[in-house]
């Protein structure tokens, strides 16, 4: 039941880093972003990393395949300093619950019933 739920957040953060991607992408090409180089920077960025967690949530944690940890653990930390740093700079209502759903992820990812999902039996 954990590892469903790790996947479930791994793939709604993936859905997330997507649709942010291609807002950022549909903003460029129909406004006056101030740099069109960041624009389409940040476009391909959320685009890249949202296919990467999908990819990782459905081809690896759904699947129950050991490398889907890795780098869902991996995507959890990175989160934490970027939640870390919305708080800090008057956002807390985009900073705290994107610190709680890193936190959340990474205690199912984390968890025992993870690791025996993913790696069986301790031996």
């Amino acid at each position: 039941m954990t590892l469903l739920v790790a996947a479930v957040i791994v793939a709604l953060e993936g859905l997330i880093a997507l649709g942010l991607g291609i807002y950022v992408g549909v903003e460029a090409a129909v406004g006056r972003p101030e740099s069109m180089t960041s624009a389409v920077a940040e476009a391909g960025f959320g685009l890249l990393v949202g296919a990467g967690l999908l990819w990782v949530a459905w081809g690896g944690l759904f699947k129950l395949e050991r490398w889907g940890r890795s780098p869902s653990v991996l995507a959890q930390i990175f989160v934490i300093p970027v939640a870390i740093t919305l708080i800090n700079a008057d956002r807390p209502a985009l900073g705290i619950p994107l610190l709680a759903v890193a936190l959340a992820g990474l205690g199912v990812l984390l968890a025992p019933p993870t690791t025996k999902a993913l790696y069986g039996e301790e031996r």
